[in-house]
């Protein structure tokens, strides 16, 4: 049972995961932006749910720019504010890429191994459903966050409020590995520890990362005080640790802002992994 409920895991990440990424780029704005509608070249997204899912290839940008001919190396970009000239007597050479304007394969992995780590470490407990289906976002806001250093109230918001929903439907279920009011305990636990710090240093801790302390400590809380604690110092250990090897590498002060997000989430998986084994 456990082997083929890892590979359904595995199935769900790389599904999921492979979704991410077009996701991962139109959020990637400036706080005082919307999310993006079209390829850096300004051709409009579109696809299924609104141009929300689809590859990070445009086919517009392919087809308008082809490449050149006999399989020639495309000519480099032009600096921001220029256009790109091509050879004289030829047509305009394809972008690096082929028209891609987003990676696209190291976000689908991580997803698989976050989805296929905690169905290994929860086995076939009703809560294993509720971590595979939040696994996504919760890769998905550590890549945003990565990229423009925010935290989107339409992504953080609504993961606390469907973690404690969907561990409140796995607390009716028989074999379930935690406590429904514990997880919602660590969720106001958590969020307000970081509440705490952000109204203490405002500039070194986003709200973004209160709202999402709130869903990060409903997850651990369900598995009870001493994995919220455990799952929440790894965040801060991680952060440490990327902080201090970027100050030996002299490429960061000790002022310079660094995403926290992506090792909250780190933190926490590893928290629920332990979790997950343990219950």
């Amino acid at each position: 049972m456990d082997a083929t409920l890892i590979a359904v895991a595995a199935l769900w990440g790389a599904a999921a995961g492979l979704l991410l990424p077009r996701a991962a780029y139109r959020f990637s704005v400036e706080p005082e932006e919307s999310w993006r509608d079209a390829c850096p070249a300004g051709h409009a997204l579109t696809g299924p749910a609104r141009g929300w899912l689809g590859s990070t290839r445009c086919a517009a940008c392919v087809i308008a720019v082809p490449s050149l001919p006999g399989g020639a190396a495309p000519a480099p970009s032009a600096p921001a504010g220029q256009e790109a000239s091509a050879p004289a007597g030829q047509g305009p050479s394809a972008p690096v890429g082929q028209g891609r304007y987003a990676p696209a394969v190291v976000v689908p992995v991580v997803t698989v191994l976050a989805c296929v780590a905690l169905a290994a470490a929860t086995g076939a407990r009703p809560e294993a459903v509720v971590w595979l289906l939040l696994a996504p976002v919760a890769v998905l806001l550590a890549v945003i966050d990565r990229r423009v250093h925010r935290l989107p109230d339409t992504l953080t918001l609504p993961l606390a409020g469907a973690a404690a929903a969907l561990l409140g439907g796995a607390a009716l279920l028989p074999e379930h590995g935690g406590s429904w009011i514990s997880a919602l305990l660590g969720g106001v636990a958590l969020g307000g520890f970081y509440f705490l710090l952000f109204l203490i240093n405002p500039n070194g801790m986003g709200f973004g990362d209160v709202k999402l302390a709130l869903a990060l400590g409903v997850a651990l809380g369900w598995y009870g005080w001493a994995v919220l604690f455990a799952g929440g110092f790894a965040g801060f250990l991680f952060g440490a640790l990327y902080g201090a090897g970027l100050m030996l590498m002299r490429r960061a002060g000790r002022r310079t802002g660094i995403p926290f997000g992506p090792f909250m989430i780190a933190g926490a998986l590893l928290g629920l992994v332990f979790g997950g084994l343990a219950a």
